[in-house]
């Protein structure tokens, strides 16, 4: 007999009897508290209609886990890690340097690594077309109704309470026709019939979404660290002088009549450039400075 042989298959049994059953999934909605990573706090909010440029990064596939909204981490599936938006949620994440398009759902926290927007699942990167290892400019925009209908499916979501008016407590009565009006003959109209919100249910998404690809014409766009938004221009300009050194300068925009002052820095020309910035910036006591795709 083959002791060597023997003493090797007896390891291999006693290493997979030691790493224990896989976890058990348990998917709820999930917001959570702010949490810190390193020197930078995230603020988990509900947000339906968030569309944000910036950088996604691809999640090792590693051991098997649990994500933050209890479902089973799956890198075969298009899924994705969001550092503050509700959970689940469902987005189209498109890869603007070479224009393809997928939907992910929303269901994990990723590292929280500040300078990057998504961390992405091996599968969802290779339909995207990256690379191993690599980071790509990417545009993410939560679908409003699919991400209802995701988080409605679930354990913990929220819900909006709703008091129907009684029947008994309307009243109909038969008003004479106004001055000038001949009454003739009238046609008796059916009474309303009020139909509820919850009567047209949308389908939730499944757990699992289709691998469709969406071919859009690609928009690699500028490299920006977006720094702070200010109403006055004097606090704008205190931060721009603070950051002279990196290039940072103020742009004037105008949103719904108000005025804004942005302190931006860029274009940068890599990401290893952008991801530089961004680290002094946050150094420098800016918290919401983030890298952007202009």
């Amino acid at each position: 007999m083959n002791t060597g042989f023997v003493a090797g298959l007896g390891l291999t049994v006693a290493l997979f009897g030691c790493s224990g059953p896989p976890p058990q999934p348990n998917p709820r909605y999930t917001l959570g508290q702010p949490y810190q990573v390193g020197t930078v706090w995230h603020y988990p909010r509900e947000s339906f209609d968030l569309d944000e440029t910036g950088l996604a990064s691809i999640a090792k596939d590693g051991s098997p886990r649990l994500t933050a909204d209890g479902e089973l981490f799956d890198p075969t599936a298009l899924a994705a890690g969001h550092p503050t938006i509700q959970l689940p949620a469902i987005a189209r994440l498109t890869n603007l340097d070479n224009g393809r398009e997928v939907m992910v759902r929303l269901n994990d926290r990723g590292d929280g690594d500040p300078r990057r927007l998504v961390e992405i699942t091996s599968r969802t990167a290779l339909l995207l077309a990256m690379p191993p290892g690599s980071v790509a400019r990417v545009r993410l925009t939560v679908l409003r109704n699919e991400s209802h209908a995701a988080a409605d499916s679930l354990a913990g979501a929220p819900s909006l309470a709703m008091t129907a008016v009684p029947r008994g407590g309307v009243e109909v009565a038969e008003l004479a026709p106004p001055p000038g009006v001949r009454q003739g003959n009238a046609r008796t109209l059916p009474p309303a019939v009020a139909v509820s919100a919850a009567a047209l249910p949308m389908q939730a998404p499944p757990m699992r979404l289709p691998e469709a690809i969406i071919q859009r014409e690609p928009h690699p766009g500028r490299l920006m660290v977006r720094l702070d938004t200010f109403e006055e221009y004097q606090y704008a300009n205190v931060q721009q002088a603070k950051m002279s050194g990196l290039g940072a300068r103020i742009v004037s925009m105008i949103d719904r009549r108000t005025h804004w002052f942005r302190v931006e820095i860029g274009p940068l020309p890599d990401v290893a450039q952008a991801d530089a910035v961004l680290d002094q910036a946050l150094a420098a006591g800016i918290p919401d400075a983030r890298i952007v795709v202009d």
